[in-house]
């Protein structure tokens, strides 16, 4: 039954109109003759192998000529795609003795005046298709009765059904017999594209322009194609007539296709995908891709496209430059995105980073330290490689190299490579990966760093002495400078997301020359002091030292605020959790700041996007808040005050440490209630004291 199909009479014309296609129902391929000759399609594809031309034996079967028709088939009533039906016209060739163009014509002559060969005859015929990326071949037994053997006559045609192909598409196809007696034959189509749509960039606004006739109503369906899970919708409307829809750039993704049908019964859809090769979507699919540590074992990358990307896994040294690949142990395969990862580790280690690369960039890394497994550590990396027949090598990963030991270079694990093959005999080096082909060992180096500095420090005895003492006579906070100021960190335990973004920023500051303290290092001794002793033993020991308390105000953390603010009285002892801390300081931290203590003494903050900073309360704003990461030179140059290292080191320190904490503030951007909970906390949505 023949039905209209919307896109292709579109396609037809600049003034759409209606088209039939001829529609079938049915998966699969068919054969069927003309009147008089009987076929036969075999079953699946056969190989495409054209051969030489040889001789004919006799009259034989060939084709002479090819058409084309497009047609609708449809694996349910509603689900059809364009289709190309191939027509072969066959004729029988005669056979030609090797004699002179003479006597072939004058025996071409008497031919005709013969009488029809007795004999049916039978050929092999095949059909060669291709379309980028698809080639088939497929293969048709023809039989032609003896009645209708006429030599130089067409006898009849076969039509096949069909061969499938996209929209705009271009297709060949070609026809022989096997054995091939005459050059085969070939056709090429450009099946029709869709110029009623166009897409064309305006600065940083991309246009698709439908031109379609007034009276057209149909259906527009903008949508991410996923290679794992059904296609992601994203925008969809019901239009009439002419439209420009408009994109932001930002918007381009590699997979962002258009779907367009009629609104119709049984209408056809087509899909299309305008921004594979692009290269701002492909950018913005970067940009949109995040890189998140589940726990100190698993990891997961989410995008909302296919990535052509490989992970692996690194060491960082502690200000020994970039991250080094490991080798193993991760595969270096193409990664499966939004799905659960796990390391083929046997410990989480702080040093361990994971990196995401495409084409031999380095596009995304996400550190285990990050994931509030506490600072860097100066821990040496051993890597135990196992050859064939048992052949073991032992070196220590630097920023130079690997270096083997024991070696006679002048490194700093060449000089140590004694004793840290001794710590590894003895047990006291942390295996964090155990495979056939080696092992990775961390072996802590503190105390070799504390050995190396002893004769300089004797040998510098009696010009330090002076200085020794006029530190010791001096006030606390000259003295603190020597050993790096103290930063305690208080914040309201939120919800998970939130924590982890607290210790991502906890073990920023420890790389700098802060000494870090905050209830997700010390749970031990939450437990046990309970929130509220550990608080104050916390902030006397920071606030003697001459350090600095740091609020960190999330949505939670405001409102705690503002319980405290109204009510004017402490809460209960049960109205906080055994680890919040935030809750438990609130009743030492409100008099520091109403009598005028905290200038000096405090410093707030809070995350962009999840808090602005004019929704942090009037009182605690007599201090300096910052919004990080946005703020983050300032907030470190306000936490370390004369002792800041050199500004170029710093704004080094808090870009990395800004691209560290994004997946944790995504994280916490996308928990349930978060929007709900940001705009009670948004500027002006209550009356703050």
């Amino acid at each position: 039954m023949p039905v209209p199909w919307f896109l292709l009479s579109l396609a037809l014309g600049r003034n759409p109109m209606v088209v039939s296609l001829e529609r079938f129902v049915g998966p699969q391929d068919a054969a069927r003759c003309s009147l008089g000759l009987s076929c036969h399609l075999w079953d699946g594809d056969v190989l495409c192998l054209p051969g030489s031309i040889v001789s004919t034996p006799g009259p034989v079967l060939v084709p002479t000529r090819l058409q084309t028709e497009l047609v609708l088939r449809c694996h349910q009533e509603t689900d059809c795609d364009l289709c190309v039906r191939v027509v072969v016209h066959l004729a029988v060739q005669e056979h030609w003795e090797e004699s002179g163009e003479e006597e072939k014509f004058e025996g071409a002559a008497d031919l005709e005046l013969e009488e029809p060969t007795n004999a049916s005859l039978q050929a092999q015929v095949v059909l060669s298709f291709h379309a980028y990326p698809t080639t088939r071949c497929v293969l048709l037994e023809v039989q032609v009765p003896a009645a209708l053997v006429q030599p130089g006559q067409s006898v009849g045609s076969v039509v096949f059904d069909c061969f499938e192909a996209a929209v705009g598409a271009e297709v060949r196809i070609w026809s022989y017999t096997q054995p091939r007696y005459q050059k085969e034959l070939n056709v090429t189509q450009q099946l029709p594209a869709l110029p009623w749509l166009n897409v064309s960039a305006d600065g940083d606004s991309v246009h698709l322009v439908l031109a379609v006739s007034e009276e057209q109503h149909y259906s527009l369906l903008l949508y991410w194609n996923q290679v794992q899970g059904p296609p992601k919708p994203w925008w969809h409307r019901n239009l009439t007539g002419p439209q420009t829809i408009t994109l932001n750039h930002t918007d381009l993704l590699p997979c962002l296709c258009i779907q367009v049908w009629p609104l119709e019964p049984d209408s056809v859809r087509t899909s299309f995908c305008p921004f594979k090769e692009d290269p701002r979507a492909h950018r913005n699919l970067w940009r949109a891709t995040r890189l998140r540590l589940l726990s100190p074992l698993t990891w997961r990358l989410d995008a909302p496209c296919w990535l052509p990307a490989e992970v692996a896994l690194c060491w960082w040294t502690p200000g020994g430059g970039p991250c080094q690949p490991l080798a193993p142990p991760l595969p270096q395969e193409n990664v499966t995105v939004n799905k659960a990862n796990e390391f083929p580790l046997l410990k989480g280690h702080p040093n361990i980073c994971v990196q995401v690369s495409s084409w031999k960039k380095l596009q995304l890394q996400e550190c285990l330290w990050a994931d509030s497994l506490g600072p860097l550590k100066d821990d040496m990396l051993l890597v135990d490689t196992r050859g064939p027949q048992d052949n073991r090598s032992l070196c220590a990963l630097e920023p130079s190299g690997c270096t083997p030991l024991p070696s006679r270079d002048s490194t700093r694990a060449a000089r140590l490579g004694e004793q840290l093959i001794k710590d590894l005999q003895s047990g006291q080096c942390l295996q964090l990966w155990d495979g056939d082909l080696g092992a990775l060992w961390a072996c802590p180096m503190d105390k070799y760093i504390h050995k190396r500095w002893v004769l300089a420090w004797l040998a510098f005895l009696l010009v330090t002495a002076a200085l020794i003492l006029f530190l010791f006579l001096k006030k606390d906070p000259v003295k603190v400078a020597a050993r790096g100021r103290a930063a305690l960190l208080l914040y309201s335990a939120d919800e998970v997301g939130f924590e982890r973004l607290v210790g991502a920023l906890a073990s920023a500051l420890s790389q700098l020359s802060l000494r870090v303290a905050v209830d997700l290092w010390s749970r031990r001794e939450l437990s046990s002091q309970g929130p509220l002793a550990w608080f104050h033993a916390q902030r006397r020991q920071t606030l003697q030292e001459g350090g600095v308390v740091v609020l960190l105000f999330s949505p939670g953390a405001v409102a705690l605020c503002r319980e405290w603010l109204q009510d004017g009285a402490a809460a209960a002892p049960g109205a906080y959790g055994p680890h919040d801390a935030f809750a438990a300081s609130l009743s030492c931290v409100l008099p520091d700041f109403s009598q005028g203590r905290a200038p000096g003494r405090y410093v707030g903050a809070c995350f962009d996007r999840l808090l602005h900073v004019d929704a942090v309360p009037d009182l605690f704003r007599t201090v300096p808040v910052f919004s990080l990461p946005s703020q983050l030179l300032d907030f470190a140059g306000a936490l370390q005050g004369p002792s800041a290292p050199h500004p170029r080191r710093l704004e080094e320190w808090a870009e990395q440490v800004s691209q560290a904490m994004q997946p944790a503030l995504d994280s916490c951007l996308q928990f349930p209630g978060a929007p709900e909970l940001r705009r009670g906390m948004e500027p002006g949505a209550g009356n703050w004291i």
